[in-house]
């Protein structure tokens, strides 16, 4: 144990001498209220410590006592439908036994120890195992099978394994190790925060995370284990975005990471997600749901560490063979407490004052996504995606935490404050936005979905940036001076925007639209364009096309039941052709 004593108290920063025995990132614990902190910075004996609870009231000559261990995670079972704070302390626990308003210098274990779980193992006495193979199983609910793994660096034999009911650092088994020496098994292990859980190999991703928003799965798809960003100015719905992601995505489990937003936005998550139902088990989302609360009121320097542990969670999880989603929300306000920070360290400011090294820090966080082989000897896959919020000030995405993110993600939802304005959500400005997934994954979407789907989907970016430069056109002539085959192709843009892209969160059966379903819609879209464009070529009159009837129908098919839609778009097609052929038939007599 390691023990010094404090020189300097700066907001979250605390300087302490006596500390050349400790160790660069060791837990350490500050003053009389044994405060949690953590070594940032070593010089000589000297420690930089960023602590993540208030330090008013602790001044020069407090003792800082090291751990002598690393900030480290607890993953076990009891971790899913939890809400943590930025270091892994469970928050609804601390309510219920010191209150709603927290004190300073409370430490309450991360998984229940109380709690009993029905382990059933897999293995038997003399099995030899190594790092990733399973003991055996916890249900932990009704929709996670939690798998009991051998920490990674472990490898030995069986001695001992029991089936029963267990708290989770009760006994469950015995393992011997090369050596000799035998060590006890237990429901849990521990990880540091900040060392990526290793894996066998990483596989490129060819699966697509299907969202069941329509803008993202047609028009900038991501692929389980894939990065994506999301930058937008306050306003433009980059929390309802992210909501939406982590209510549908076709995961496992989702990782949910409040770091440093509004703590209104995160009770909305706390209320919202328990009353969902999860639409792959029909049981409660939160089932395969950990929270992570770090808001803006809460002591800035846990941000950082907020990020760190919430993927250290989904990388537990990804370990057993699950997909897994992490959602940060956001990464600028983390990048915010590392430039508080670093200032206060008195480091050389980069771009806008953060600090030089913001970039490998994001790097850090979204490199440990992907789709990887596991360990353990069944050969499982899991998938780790990562999506991070990002806040530029006014909206400006020149800025240096946008820039950087956009370096290394592949996915960029940018978000528009205009189209917000116009009560387009989700506000993702197709002009702007890419995919660099969306090549991989077309083989999947072809094989999958339908053909077509590909043709479709680029069909729509083109049609999409044609209107674009016909509105600018239009601005400087006026909409007569254009021919009727462009003034049609500006009639199907409107219907792709506001027909397919614009979605609403708050309404049942508009709020998830299965893939198939957004390929009829397409195939709806394109159908009326084509039987048009032959309309045209017989002398039809553009307006007659405007004011037909179906139009209308055309435009409330999104409304049409996820599961008998089929029926009502077939019956729309054949309105179209019917009242176009009857233009076709009029205009052929004039």
């Amino acid at each position: 144990m390691v023990e010094g004593k404090i020189l300097k108290v700066s907001g979250p920063l605390v300087v302490a001498e006596g500390m050349r025995n400790a160790n660069m990132f060791d837990v350490v614990r500050v003053g009389e209220k044994n405060l949690i902190g953590e070594i940032i910075v070593m010089r000589g004996d000297r420690a930089s410590i960023q602590v993540y609870e208030e330090t008013a009231g602790i001044g020069r000559g407090d003792r800082v006592v090291s751990t002598g261990a690393p900030l480290s995670v607890e993953l076990g079972p009891g971790l899913l439908t939890n809400i943590y704070d930025g270091i892994q302390r469970p928050l609804e626990a601390m309510r219920e036994k010191f209150g709603a308003n927290l004190k300073r210098g409370i430490d309450e274990p991360a998984l229940d120890r109380e709690k009993k779980w029905h382990f059933v193992p897999a293995l038997k006495f003399g099995d030899t195992v190594s790092a990733g193979d399973i003991y055996g199983t916890v249900q932990e609910n009704d929709v996670i099978l939690h798998k009991i793994m051998v920490p990674p660096n472990v490898k030995g034999s069986i001695v001992e394994l029991r089936e029963g009911d267990f708290r989770v650092t009760d006994r469950i088994g015995k393992i011997k190790y090369p050596d000799g020496s035998i060590e006890e098994i237990t429901l849990m292990q521990k990880w540091p925060v900040r060392v990526a859980r290793p894996y066998r190999e990483k596989l490129p991703p060819v699966d697509p995370m299907v969202t069941g928003q329509r803008v993202i799965d047609a028009l900038f798809p991501i692929a389980k284990g894939g990065t994506a960003c999301v930058p937008g100015p306050f306003g433009s719905g980059k929390t309802v975005v992210q909501h939406q992601l982590a209510k549908w995505s076709d995961v496992d489990l989702v990782v949910y990471i409040g770091c440093g937003e509004r703590g209104n936005e995160m009770t909305d998550v706390l209320r919202e997600f328990p009353e969902l139902t999860d639409p792959k088990s029909g049981k409660s989302l939160m089932q395969r749901t950990v929270l992570i609360a770090n808001t803006s009121d809460m002591p800035v320097a846990a941000r950082e560490a907020s990020v760190y542990t919430g993927i250290t969670i989904a990388e537990y999880f990804r370990d057993m063979g699950y997909s897994v989603a992490v959602i940060a929300d956001s990464t600028s306000r983390w990048a915010e407490a590392l430039r508080e920070m670093s200032g206060r360290l008195e480091e050389m400011p980069g771009e806008e004052g953060y600090p030089a090294y913001l970039t490998s820090r994001l790097a850090q966080f979204y490199e440990r996504a992907g789709k990887v082989v596991c360990l353990g000897s069944d050969g499982r896959e899991g998938a780790l995606s990562a999506i991070g919020a990002v806040s530029p000030q006014g909206g400006d995405i020149s800025e240096p935490v946008t820039q950087a993110t956009l370096r290394i993600v592949k996915v960029f939802w940018g978000l528009d404050a205009s189209l917000a304005y116009r009560r387009h959500f989700p506000a993702i400005n197709w002009l702007n936005s890419y995919s660099l997934y969306r090549d991989r994954l077309a083989g999947w979407f072809s094989e999958h979905v339908a053909k077509e789907w590909m043709d479709y989907t680029a069909r729509c970016l083109k049609v999409l940036q044609a209107e674009a430069d016909l509105q600018e056109i239009v601005k400087l002539v006026g909409m007569d001076a254009l021919s009727a085959e462009d003034r049609l192709s500006l009639d199907v843009a409107q219907s792709i925007r506001e027909d397919f892209l614009q979605q609403n969160a708050f309404v049942d059966i508009d709020c998830y639209t299965p893939l198939e379903k957004q390929c009829g819609m397409l195939d709806l879209i394109f159908f009326y364009e084509e039987r048009a464009k032959d309309a045209i070529a017989a002398g039809a009159d553009i307006e007659d096309i405007y004011s037909l009837p179906v139009r209308e129908r055309m435009g409330r098919a999104k409304s049409a039941p996820n599961d008998t839609y089929r029926k009502e778009f077939d019956a729309i097609k054949a309105d179209i052709r019917d009242q176009l052929e009857q233009l076709k038939r009029a205009a052929q007599k004039d």
